[in-house]
């Protein structure tokens, strides 16, 4: 068996290692058992909430034991045909199997990772506000770039999303926009991601065509569950109405329909302005709630508290990841080092890199470069 080859079987067997102990297994078969026991009580359903609870729970056995098994069941089946054709002086048997471990290597390492989104909320859907920082319109076009690459991510992944609020630049671009994406560990994949974003380009606003840094900010907070009781007192918050045209021009919401409410006690601000006013008014609230339990997430998680308390504004010295278009291509990943030249790439949405080696940093307190440099 070749020396790559041979690595690849490795790392899937690493992979596989974490997996088992991440499900815990020996053990897994059996609270599958107890989860279908309890799904044939007839009365399981006077209690929705606890019915759903119970069958997300439910899938995510099934869902992890059939992950372990697909893998394991390939590496077994390809290291076979590799023995078979190499015994045999069957090439093409070796190749087609070494092909097909090379793609599970990824698949058992994009698997490795998801079993780490262990958080609290990770699970969660979430919600993800863009902000453009000083600069005027080449800010404002930055943060809607930044809006379609996140739009973009979570459109391959299968994720639902939706607008919830919108605000225009003067010229060009948003000043915010903030959306609900929906869909498995989208919160859990997208937490690493706020933070500032700086892009460096010759701006298509500039007739003497200079080079232009540009500043915009992303945060990230989960979507609560319904079980998650967050009591907020009428006293606490001020809601206003307003006109705003939204996306799809100026005659959109011609009546008083967007929503602001105003969490008093935190100064914490959220809009929605794509929906009826009472529709804009639950969003709104929902927001308000997710963003007041991420506070209470943060006061028990030091790491994630420190980030919040030093976001700074959306400026020098508080960039989490560059964007450089000129005169050069180049993403790169301030806390890991993870860089790529596919910029365009990047902005269209591949940011799985960056989201692995963020996770993987946050869960073993190094890069997963530096842990393999330890191996």
């Amino acid at each position: 068996m070749r020396a790559e080859t041979q690595s690849n079987v490795e790392a899937i067997r690493k992979s596989l290692t974490l997996l088992a102990q991440r499900m815990d297994l020996e053990t897994a078969p059996h609270r599958l058992e107890e989860f279908n026991a309890m799904i044939e009580d007839p009365d399981l359903w006077n209690d929705p909430p606890k019915a759903q609870k119970l069958m997300r729970e439910r899938q995510g056995v099934i869902d992890q034991l059939a992950t372990y098994n697909l893998i394991e069941t390939g590496l077994r089946d390809n290291v076979e045909l590799i023995e078979m054709g190499e015994a045999e002086d069957d090439a093409e048997v070796v190749t087609e199997a070494e092909d097909a471990l090379r793609e599970l290597v990824t698949l058992a390492g994009n698997k490795e990772l998801e079993a780490l989104l262990n958080g609290e909320a990770d699970g969660n859907d979430t919600f993800l506000e863009v902000h453009s920082g000083a600069g005027g319109t080449e800010s404002c076009d930055w943060a809607s770039m930044l809006a379609r690459m996140y739009v973009r991510w979570a459109e391959k992944k299968g994720y639902k999303v939706e607008l919830q609020s919108m605000t225009d630049g003067e010229e060009a671009g948003i000043k915010s926009a903030a959306y609900k994406i929906s869909g498995p560990n989208a919160y859990g994949w997208l937490k690493s991601e706020s933070g500032v974003h700086r892009l460096v380009r010759i701006s298509p606003y500039d007739s003497a065509a200079r080079r232009h840094t540009s500043f915009s900010s992303v945060w990230v907070y989960p979507v609560v569950d319904d079980n998650i009781d967050i009591e907020i007192p009428d006293k606490d918050i001020r809601i206003d109405t307003y006109r705003s045209s939204g996306a799809g021009g100026q005659h959109v919401n011609t009546t008083d329909s967007a929503v602001r409410i105003t969490h008093l006690p935190t100064n914490i601000v959220v809009t929605s302005s794509m929906k009826s006013q009472h529709q804009n008014r639950e969003i709104a609230m929902n927001a308000l709630r997710s963003r007041l339990y991420q506070m209470e997430m943060d006061r028990r998680n030091a790491a994630i508290n420190a980030a919040h308390e030093n976001k700074g504004d959306a400026g020098w010295g508080n960039q989490i990841r560059s964007y450089v278009l000129q005169p050069y291509q180049m993403v790169k990943d301030l806390r890991t080092g993870v860089e790529t030249s596919d910029s365009q790439g990047v902005l269209d949405g591949d940011l799985d890199k960056f989201m692995a080696a963020t996770l993987a940093m946050d869960v073993s307190g190094k890069s997963r470069a530096e842990a393999n440099l330890d191996d």
